[in-house]
């Protein structure tokens, strides 16, 4: 499967994660974000932002949903719930946000 952005080919595996990390722009992510048909909000680019940087700044950890909500409820000044991070991520915020993100399909089991 590929995507096209910016005229620029850009290769995915069958699950729509990208072969080549370093293919990824924000371009990118939102055209994966609509392949999923997920509309992007500034929050939803948090969340991408803080797995990219927890994955490139932390050797390549995988933040599973408490995480995520913890890291989150810091950035917004409130608690998210597990319900408000499955309506942005209907497809796993972990699994769903890294492939927006750019990064590897999880190898975790499980969500929290």
């Amino acid at each position: 499967m590929a995507l096209e952005v910016d005229g620029k080919t850009v290769e995915t595996t069958d699950n729509g994660y990208l072969v080549n990390a370093e293919d990824w722009t924000e371009a990118v992510g939102q055209a994966i974000a609509d392949a999923d048909k997920l509309e992007m909000t500034e929050k939803h680019w948090d969340v991408v932002m803080y797995l990219r940087d927890e994955h490139y700044n932390n050797g390549g950890v995988e933040p599973n949903e408490r995480t995520i909500l913890k890291a989150m409820a810091k950035k917004w000044g409130d608690k998210p719930t597990s319900k408000t991070m499955y309506n942005m991520f209907p497809g796993m915020p972990s699994k769903q946000g890294r492939k927006i993100a750019g990064l590897p399909q999880s190898t975790r089991k499980g969500g929290y």
